[in-house]
């Protein structure tokens, strides 16, 4: 039997061997290869922290309300940042109001702003990004507010400073404080912050081998111990030689200011914030005082009217401060809709906040009413946009388009392009993107965003065009849902009632009412009233130089032109200069015939200025510039050529019953007729009266300055010289120059 032969046992040996411990160092290696896969796979799919950015406006000076406003907006901001699993990044917009000048923000306390910079710069903000954002000059000790956040935003033309009201008048507990935000904050360095709060203060711009210092005379002196100090410049230099004052785009070169911003939308783009995160959360405020004012079906002058007067008094009369403007119209006068948005604008928003509430249609210049608004509020499906009632004609879409552009226009808050498409169908109006950023502009407004960007942050990316979002020939038009998309709106509710949870508003918002006021205003604004006014002034005027003495005429005429003036002036058509041109036009006519009678130039002067002062108080234009506002003036020229036949008709009528009119015609001294007047004529035509001249005798009328006197049984058309001499008055002749006899009181 033959024994099988067996492989040599080394090789199986060292194979078993070889295997295990490769076996052995896989089970080894395996744990910590699993675990560093599961890590990678933790790392990939973590999600990046987002941002949560809410604005609030802090309208100086500061105080302790401020203060409160500001903390409470911090918690709830704060709080809405947990729930999304974000960081919040606050933005606070410094502001003074408009009717106030630079000073007036230098009136904030220094314990009010110390108080607030603390609460900035405390442990319970760590978390969040704060951001000051400075669209125009900042003064005085709020200036300490904005320090103590992590970065500042300024316009390029904006100031930072002073602070101090005198220089040298800085104590040491407000150099510690500057000193102390500055360094808690390290936004801008604690010896700027100081030559901020006293210009006197000597700062020096000092380059070291590794480093940038802002250092004064004693820490010069040790910094030069420490490194080798390249050059030193003194900061006031660098600015231009305005001590304690810094411009947008001093501090940003010097690196003091994180990016400069024009507006809200900069500063959201800069931050990588959406749209949303520059809007204030009205929730914040608890103390409306709110007003509604409803525009319903088609605008004309008349509703923009008692909107612009109801809201004007109310703002100045009960201080609201939130007014609700519901607007349900297809449009109709694209001219009075600039108007009342205007009259939107004018309102100061840091103490009014103004929202449109559509809950179905705004078309056409009604789109304009509510953009201009600082917040719109629709319903889901209402319309904004689009064709209205009223068909625009090129020269009505020119107009509105220069209106909507121009630099301070009520829309400057929003992208221009999309508010204009909404009136001219031919505008092409493209979805842009820039990072994470959406907007809505034509290639103009495209160009000019670059433009401006390149200048504000020349590094940043630029606005990329996308796909047009307009039809041609067609306005734009958008639904509530799409409003809020394209960032025209701010939110849509279902009912009034969401809208007032909305912005916290506890009172049920009734609509205002014209008062009896308003409707006496707009019946005597009216063509027809207007025009019997004047007409009843014009004759007044006549019956008082025909029976003067009595007053009666003076006084009616005086009345029917304060009660023109006083209607055109609350209907918003008369200013000012209406008033003005209209006395001057008095004023030129009163000199004519008292001082210089006969000249012409006065009187003809005088009579333009009164026609054109109130031409013009019957519009709210000066030249027409579109086919509405050439409606408008003809409109006007009608009304003042009805007035012109009123008073030429009733001239002739009260030239004909004067003379025989119960008690008047004993002050009224008729006209000679038939043999006396040819007699007169006759007497007049006479060359010669120098005879006449020291002769005296009495007048037989009034002398303003020209009238009737007799001298024995002559009747002569006699002249004063100048004054106004009243019925039989002693005079006597001085000159005589042909048929002109001048004559003086004895």
């Amino acid at each position: 039997m033959t024994r099988p032969v067996l492989p040599p046992l080394r090789p199986i040996v060292g194979r078993w061997l070889a295997t295990a411990a490769i076996l052995a160092v896989a089970c080894l290696v395996a744990p910590w290869g699993q675990a560093g896969a599961q890590e990678e796979k933790v790392e990939k799919a973590a999600p990046a922290v987002e941002r949560a950015g809410s604005t609030i406006r802090i309208t100086l000076p500061i105080n302790r309300k401020t203060a409160d406003r500001v903390e409470r907006f911090v918690e709830r901001s704060l709080r809405r940042a947990v729930e999304e699993h974000a960081r919040p990044v606050l933005i606070f917009q410094f502001e003074t109001p408009d009717d106030q000048g630079k000073d007036f923000a230098g009136q904030t306390k220094f314990s009010d702003a110390y108080g607030l910079a603390g609460y900035l710069t405390s442990r319970d903000l760590n978390q969040a990004l704060t951001v000051a954002y400075i669209p125009k000059s900042l003064t005085g000790h709020a200036v300490l507010v904005a320090l103590a956040c992590d970065e500042i935003f300024m316009a390029p033309e904006a100031v930072l400073g002073p602070i101090a009201a005198e220089p040298g008048s800085v104590g040491s507990t407000e150099r510690s404080a500057y000193k102390e935000i500055a360094n808690r904050r390290k936004t801008v360095p604690a010896e700027v912050a100081l030559w901020l709060l006293d210009p006197t203060y000597t700062v020096y711009q000092v380059q070291t081998e590794i480093s940038t210092e802002y250092v004064d005379a004693n820490g010069l002196d040790e910094l030069a111990e420490k490194r080798t100090i390249q050059s030193k410049t003194p900061l006031t230099e660098l600015v231009g030689g305005q001590p304690g004052e810094l411009t947008g785009q001093e501090a940003r070169k010097l690196g003091f200011v994180a990016a400069l911003a024009r507006s809200r939308d900069d500063v959201a783009n800069m931050l990588d914030l959406p749209a949303k995160a520059i809007q204030e959360d009205p929730s914040m405020f608890a103390d409306w005082r709110p007003i509604r004012v409803d525009l319903k079906g088609p605008i004309d002058g008349e509703k923009v009217s008692q909107a612009q007067r109801i809201i004007e008094e109310e703002v100045r009369v009960n201080e609201a401060n939130f007014v609700c403007l519901w607007i349900d119209s297809p449009g109709g006068s694209p001219a009075d809709s600039i108007v009342f948005a205007e009259v939107l604008r004018a309102l100061d928003p840091g103490r009014v906040r103004t929202v449109a509430y559509i809950p179905n249609q705004a078309l056409s210049d009604a789109a304009l009413i509510a953009l201009a608004c600082d917040d719109v509020v629709m319903h889901p499906a209402a319309e904004l946009g689009g064709s209205g009632a009223y068909a625009l004609s090129r020269d009505d879409v020119k107009y509105a388009v220069e209106a909507i552009r121009a630099p301070n226009s009520p829309w400057q808050h929003r992208s221009w392009s999309l508010v204009a498409a909404m009136v001219d169908p031919d505008l092409e109006v493209f979805e842009c993107s820039q990072l994470s950023q959406t907007a809505y502009f034509c290639e103009e407004e495209l160009e000019q965003r670059n433009a401006e960007l390149a200048v504000l942050d020349p590094k940043a990316p630029r606005w990329q065009k996308g796909q047009q979002v307009t039809t041609p020939g067609q306005p734009f038009q958008v639904d509530g849902e799409r409003a809020v998309a394209d960032g025209l709106a701010a939110a849509t509710v279902e009912s009034f009632t969401e809208f007032r949870d909305l912005y916290n508003v506890k009172d049920d918002l009734k609509p205002l009412e014209p008062s009896w006021a308003d409707v006496l205003v707009d019946a005597l604004a009216s063509p027809g009233a207007a025009a019997l006014l004047l007409t009843i002034a014009f004759v007044a005027l006549y019956f008082e130089l025909n029976v003067p003495g009595i007053g009666v005429g003076g006084f009616v005429a005086t009345i029917c032109f304060l009660l023109f003036f006083w209607a055109h002036y609350l209907g918003g058509t008369a200013g000012w200069l209406e008033i003005i041109l209209f006395l001057s036009g008095i004023s030129c006519l009163l000199l004519e015939v008292f001082v210089l009678p006969g000249f012409g130039v006065f009187g003809l002067g005088g009579g333009f200025l009164v026609l054109a002062s109130l031409i013009l108080a019957s519009q709210t234009f000066v030249l027409p510039r579109n086919a509405y506002q050439l409606a408008q003036l003809q409109q006007s020229l009608l009304g003042m050529a009805g007035a012109a036949l009123g008073i030429v008709l009733a001239g002739i009528l009260l030239r004909h019953w004067l003379p025989k009119a119960p008690i008047i015609n004993r002050m009224y001294l008729a006209p000679p007729e038939g043999e006396e007047a040819q007699v007169i004529a006759r007497r007049e035509s006479l060359v010669y009266l120098d005879e006449l001249v020291g002769q005296r005798g009495t007048t037989t009328t009034q002398l303003t300055p020209s009238g009737k006197a007799r001298f024995g049984d002559v009747l002569i058309d006699v002249i004063s010289d100048g004054e106004v001499v009243a019925r039989g008055t002693p005079i006597e002749v001085v000159e005589v120059h042909g048929n002109r006899v001048l004559v003086r009181t004895v």
